[in-house]
């Protein structure tokens, strides 16, 4: 059996970026709540390590697609809250729509017998 560090699945940056700006579509989330809404909707398999979080983060408030802002949790603990910005959604869509056609694109290769 695999330990569950072997089972993880690496996150290429863009699709990091993506699942980022997803779960701020559901609403303003601070970094570890990111990043325990990302664990616990896949399922336990993607875990995203702070020391790669972070750096998203700033990346994607220095994009203008999301920004922050200093709110208190409901453990009354100080914590910078992201949030989706308009160019946010719209890169989402963006995003998405590239997601998918990649997706589609490795599903016909993986599903398409080898002919020759």
């Amino acid at each position: 059996m695999k330990s569950q560090y072997q089972n993880r699945i690496e996150l290429l940056q863009g699709t990091l970026d993506l699942l980022i700006l997803q779960t701020l579509l559901w609403g303003p989330q601070h970094g570890y709540g990111i990043s325990q809404v990302i664990r616990t909707q896949s399922g336990e398999v993607l875990q995203v390590d702070t020391g790669s979080l972070y750096p998203a983060l700033h990346r994607l408030e220095k994009q203008k697609w999301i920004k922050s802002e200093w709110k208190l949790t409901e453990k009354n603990q100080e914590a910078k809250f992201y949030q989706l910005t308009a160019a946010g959604r719209k890169q989402l869509a963006e995003e998405r729509s590239r997601w998918e056609q990649l997706s589609d694109a490795i599903g016909a290769v993986l599903k398409n017998p080898v002919i020759g």
